[in-house]
């Protein structure tokens, strides 16, 4: 499954309305640990297709989903279940980013 782009106008249908997890990747084109984890994001989505849906969130176009949920630092990554917040992982940490998904689905 192709990773998402989020936006404030498909992030209420594609997250909050989802029937399963989604993963939510706050990130910028100019942050490295977000250019870092990018790759880890991808295979998660690749490796969980069907169980997990990945979208992505830049928040030099999209600042008020970022403020809405309160994201200071990027990369954040945010698991969503039921459309509501239930885990997040801040900055470019594959191995917590792991855990968090495989607990969660």
């Amino acid at each position: 499954m192709a990773v998402i782009t989020l936006t404030k106008d498909n992030f209420a249908t594609e997250v909050e309305q989802a029937q399963g997890p989604v993963l939510v990747d706050f990130w910028a084109t100019w942050c490295g640990p977000c250019r870092m984890i990018g790759p880890v994001v991808e295979q998660i989505a690749e490796a969980n297709a069907g169980k997990l849906k990945v979208g992505k969130v830049n928040v030099d176009e999209q600042p008020e989903l970022a403020a809405r949920f309160g994201v200071m630092s990027i990369p954040t990554l945010i698991l969503f279940k039921g459309g509501q917040q239930v885990e997040q992982v801040i900055g470019a940490n594959p191995g917590a980013l792991g855990a968090m998904v495989q607990n969660n689905i």
